[in-house]
């Protein structure tokens, strides 16, 4: 029974696991504290739709992420389904909760609170690295370099807490710097204790999923308050069917691929996709904030930086879905072709040429314009994927 509960953590082996891994329910209950706090960020934004709202909205988002990619990589890492295991897991979730709680202010009265709770949710990582390389020998290497990165990363985070804004934001920016600064430096360390590949797509995809999620809720969210007639249902469909070309854009071509460049030591190929999902994920949570900013531009057409801020985390969007697919691609990925980057790219410019003359266009005809751009893109992978 006394081992059952504490029970170390064992090292994952793909080779050694008799089927592909899925995610388990503790892990998708994890990812529910995450929905909240995308929402929060998301909320935020809504209130404040600017320029400054957008890069307050970047700000916060980082660090959310971050903690979301820590805990995710140590799970895809090390298996251990013990009861301490699960606490810890459970106790990571009170500390998101409190992220979540403190993203609201998070950039003036909360800051110290949002602070705080990162440090905490960074240390639990730590402990957990420090954990599973002293039971596991062969992972010592890895774990002491993230357990010193992160930590010098915290020790950024726990200064800023005395010090005055906007101070206190660059000690932040310091200590970020750092964190992702660790796992590419890691190098050699990596190819003995990589992670399992197929699941850590799989949970990024989840997490895309996730702020997928927030523009379907926009456009609901958009829409309840208006009179059903034909035009509002149109205007649904719309922005529905952006929020399904992403959807389609990213699932019909994304593989494990370039995280297994990790496998060779090549961190920057690996990560570069891997960090690229930070703005893809950013990008996409303003992008449903824009359309529902354009759905309430109906009956009073949008300020023209409304415009553009919608058209800018569109051709975000589509620039870093064009990454991903040009780094799938290099490493001959079969199920994209070359050429899709170059669509998204023609996509991209073409939404940044509609802000650019957004004064004279209305908000309907421009998500009508930003949703034929992202439909064609699915016709143009259907032809590609069928040649």
């Amino acid at each position: 029974m006394t081992k059952a509960i504490f029970q170390p953590p064992r090292l994952r082996r793909e080779e050694c696991e008799e089927e592909e891994r899925r995610a388990t329910w503790l892990e998708l209950f994890f990812d529910l504290i995450f929905v909240v706090a995308i929402a929060q960020l998301a909320h935020n934004f809504k209130e404040d739709f600017s320029f400054v709202g957008f890069i307050k909205l970047a700000v916060l988002f980082i660090p959310v992420w971050w903690c979301w990619i820590g805990a995710t990589f140590y799970d895809t890492r090390f298996d251990n389904d013990g009861l301490v295991d699960r606490l810890i897991t459970l106790l990571q979730m009170a500390i998101a909760a409190t992220i979540a709680a403190n993203i609201h202010h998070g950039l003036d009265t909360s800051s110290v609170g949002f602070a705080l709770s990162y440090i905490a949710f960074r240390g639990v990582l730590i402990c957990q690295y420090l954990h599973a390389g002293y039971h596991i020998p062969q992972a010592r290497h890895l774990t002491n370099w993230y357990a010193l990165g992160f930590g010098i990363s915290i020790v950024f985070w726990l200064a800023s807490i005395f010090m005055p804004l906007p101070w206190r934001f660059w000690l932040w920016g310091l200590g970020l710097v750092i964190d992702f600064t660790t796992p590419l430096t890691a190098g050699k360390r990596v190819v003995k204790v990589p992670p399992d590949m197929a699941h850590t797509t799989e949970r990024i995809g989840l997490f895309t999923i996730i702020v997928l999620g927030e523009s379907i809720v926009a456009v609901v969210g958009g829409v309840s308050k208006r009179e059903w007639t034909p035009i509002s249902v149109a205007i649904a469909l719309l922005g529905l069917s952006i929020a399904f070309s992403f959807w389609w854009m990213y699932f019909d071509t994304v593989d494990e691929s370039p995280l297994q460049a990790m496998k060779q030591g090549k961190m920057k190929i690996a990560l570069t996709w891997l960090y690229s999902h930070l703005p893809l994920t950013i990008g996409l949570t303003a992008t449903g904030v824009g359309v529902e900013k354009m759905i309430h531009g109906l009956e009073h057409d949008s300020a023209r930086v409304e415009k553009i801020l919608f058209c800018l985390a569109v051709a975000l969007c589509l620039l870093i879905l064009s990454t991903l697919h040009w780094t799938s691609c290099d490493l001959g990925q079969t199920k994209c072709k070359r050429v899709l980057t170059f669509y998204r790219l023609g996509a991209a410019a073409f939404v940044l040429t509609l802000a650019l003359v957004s004064n004279v266009l209305s908000s309907l005809v421009i998500i009508t314009l930003v949703a034929i751009a992202c439909t064609i893109q699915i016709v143009f992978d259907i032809f590609n994927t069928c040649a």
